[in-house]
C-alpha cells in the first residue's frame, strides 16, 4: 500500500535557516520522553538551548503536575474550599482548558481528577486486584456516582478580578490530557525566541515543527495511529503545524476481557467505551491538537467527526468494528492536506 503525504494548506512559503547544522537534544519529562532538532540559533551556544529547554519544561511540571505534591496544581488540589489566587502561567492555562471545555460541552474538562485517580490511572496508582488474577478491579455505581459529584468543568467559577479559582471542595484538576502539547508550544515559544525559528520539538507523541530543515525541506514525521489501523503509513511535513493523537491502547488495563481506557467521559464517569481506537489532529499548535484529540475521541465516532469537519479541524479516526476490524474516517481538511501531498 502506497504511503500518504500531508502538506499544511496554510499557504506560508518557509525560509531557509541560516546555517547548515541541526543540534539534537532529548531526555525525559512527565513520565515521557522529549526530543527536539533545531537549526542552532546564530551566537548561542548549546550549553545555552539546553538550558532552556529544561527550564520550560521544568516550569510546566512545576505548575500543572499531579504527580508532584509540591506543584500548583496539586496545591490548589489538596486546599480547602475557598477562592485561591493563581499564578499567570496557571490561570492562563486553565482559562484556555475551561474555554476548551465550553466549546466542546464537557469533552474536554480539566476537573476530572477525582474520576481519573478512582480508575486508577492517576496518583494512587492502579487499583486493587479483583481477586480473580492481577486484573484490577472495577468502580461500583456508588464510587464512581461520588466522584462526579466532585467533578464537572461546570462546577469551577474563576474570579476574573482576582484571578482566583474557587475550590468548591474535593475538585480535583488534571490538566494531564493538555498539559504535553502545551509544554511542547512553550518549548517551541522559548526556541524562537532564542532565535531558532527552525526546529521539531516532540513530547511523549505531540509534536510541533517550525520553519524547515537546513536542506529545505520540512521536518517529516510519520503519524501514530491505533495498532492495525487500515490506513496506509502517512507522513506530515510539520512545517509550522502540530499533530497530536489520542488513543485507547496508550494507557490502558484488561478486566474481565474488556479493555478500559484512560480517556474519560466526564458525562459517564467511566472511559470511553464508543469504539473510537484513535483520533489524529493536525493543527497549529500543539495544545490545539491535543486538546482536540482528546475531544474527538471522547466524543465518538458519529459526533466527532462531524463536529470536526463543521470546525474545519484536520483530523483522522480509526474506529473498532463490531466484527473486531477497524474503519478509518478523515476529516475534509485532512483531505485538503492529502490533496497537497499527492
Amino acid at each position: 500500500m502506497h504511503n500518504r503525504v500531508l502538506i499544511p494548506t496554510h499557504g506560508r512559503a518557509p525560509t531557509r535557516p541560516p546555517v547548515n547544522l541541526i543540534w539534537d537534544f532529548a531526555g525525559q519529562t512527565m513520565g515521557t520522553d522529549w526530543s527536539v532538532r533545531l537549526v542552532p540559533p546564530l551566537g548561542v551556544d548549546r550549553a545555552a538551548v539546553q538550558s532552556a529547554i529544561e527550564s520550560e519544561l521544568a516550569a510546566v511540571v512545576a505548575l500543572f503536575s499531579h504527580w508532584d505534591s509540591r506543584s500548583e496544581l496539586a496545591r490548589f488540589n489538596a486546599a480547602p474550599e475557598g477562592f485561591w489566587a493563581v499564578s499567570e502561567p496557571f490561570w492562563a492555562l486553565l482559562n484556555r482548558a475551561m474555554d476548551m471545555a465550553d466549546d466542546t460541552d464537557g469533552a474536554v474538562d480539566p476537573t476530572l481528577g477525582a474520576l481519573v485517580d478512582l480508575w486508577g490511572f492517576g496518583p494512587p496508582g492502579p487499583r486493587a486486584p479483583t481477586g480473580f488474577g492481577d486484573s484490577p478491579s472495577i468502580p461500583d455505581e456508588d464510587e464512581i456516582a461520588a466522584a462526579r459529584a466532585v467533578s464537572g468543568w461546570g462546577r469551577l467559577r474563576l474570579n476574573r478580578d482576582h484571578r482566583a479559582v474557587q475550590q468548591p471542595g474535593g475538585l480535583r484538576l488534571d490538566l494531564s490530557g493538555l498539559a504535553k502539547g502545551h509544554a511542547v508550544d512553550c518549548v517551541s515559544d522559548r526556541l524562537a525566541a532564542l532565535g531558532s525559528g527552525h526546529h521539531l520539538v516532540e513530547i511523549g507523541g505531540e509534536l510541533r515543527g517550525r520553519g524547515v530543515k537546513p536542506d529545505g525541506h520540512p521536518w517529516w514525521v510519520e503519524l501514530q495511529q491505533a495498532p492495525g489501523a487500515p490506513g496506509p503509513r502517512t507522513v506530515a511535513a510539520l512545517f509550522d503545524l502540530a499533530v497530536a493523537t489520542s488513543g485507547d491502547w496508550v494507557r490502558s488495563f484488561v478486566t474481565y476481557g474488556k479493555r478500559w481506557s484512560h480517556t474519560l467521559d466526564g458525562r459517564t464517569g467511566r472511559p470511553i467505551d464508543n469504539g473510537v481506537a484513535s483520533v489524529t489532529v493536525l493543527a497549529d499548535t500543539a495544545f490545539q491538537a491535543d486538546a482536540m484529540a482528546t475531544a474527538l475521541t471522547v466524543m465518538g465516532p458519529t459526533e466527532g467527526p462531524a463536529y470536526a469537519a463543521a470546525m474545519k479541524i484536520a483530523a483522522a479516526f480509526v474506529v473498532r468494528d463490531p466484527d473486531g476490524g477497524m474503519t478509518e474516517f478523515v476529516t475534509p481538511a485532512f483531505t485538503a492536506m492529502l490533496e497537497e501531498g499527492a
